[in-house]
């Protein structure tokens, strides 16, 4: 198992946790609840880049992320992230739309327990995702978060 690190940082939202190896980012804590067994308290190189991409972020320089990224999950998970990475900045989709984009047109509960248990929020846009007629419904970081996230993209919702 490749060591883990994890790297505090301030942001708009609150405290964030950047979780991650030497190889890839596997999670944006803003709780304060999830910390690998074993992870060290040391920022490495990647760790870093994220945060400078959050800061880009969060400033309005930067839309996409460009980072490796290693979320520990389903396959359907999987195939519902990967479907989160492909909403543009700025944009919203529906929990059935995203279902259906994912192949699984009748999963769109499922869509939202793939949502809720994303590790890593911003970088794959669960935030994006919304009910029926744009009504903001669940996110793990609440949804003064997810307003603040979709304000910030000048999403509609």
């Amino acid at each position: 198992m490749m060591e883990q690190y994890w790297l505090n940082m301030d942001s708009p939202l609150g405290p964030l946790r950047l979780i991650g190896s030497e190889r890839a980012v596997s999670g944006i804590d803003m709780n304060g609840h999830r910390l690998p067994l074993g992870a060290r308290p040391r920022p490495n190189a990647l760790l870093r880049r994220a945060e400078q991409q959050l800061i880009e972020y969060f400033s309005g320089t930067r839309r996409d992320f460009d980072l490796p990224v290693a979320p520990v999950g389903t396959d359907f998970q999987h195939r519902i992230w990967n479907v989160l990475q492909h909403i543009p900045f700025g944009e919203t989709r529906s929990y059935g739309e995203v279902a259906k984009a994912a192949g699984n047109p009748s999963a769109s509960r499922a869509v939202g327990a793939a949502c809720r248990s994303n590790p890593l929020p911003i970088i794959i846009p669960c935030h994006r995702v919304v009910g029926m007629n744009g009504r903001l419904t669940g996110f793990g970081g609440g949804l003064e978060r997810k307003a603040w996230l979709l304000n910030h993209e000048g999403s509609d919702a």
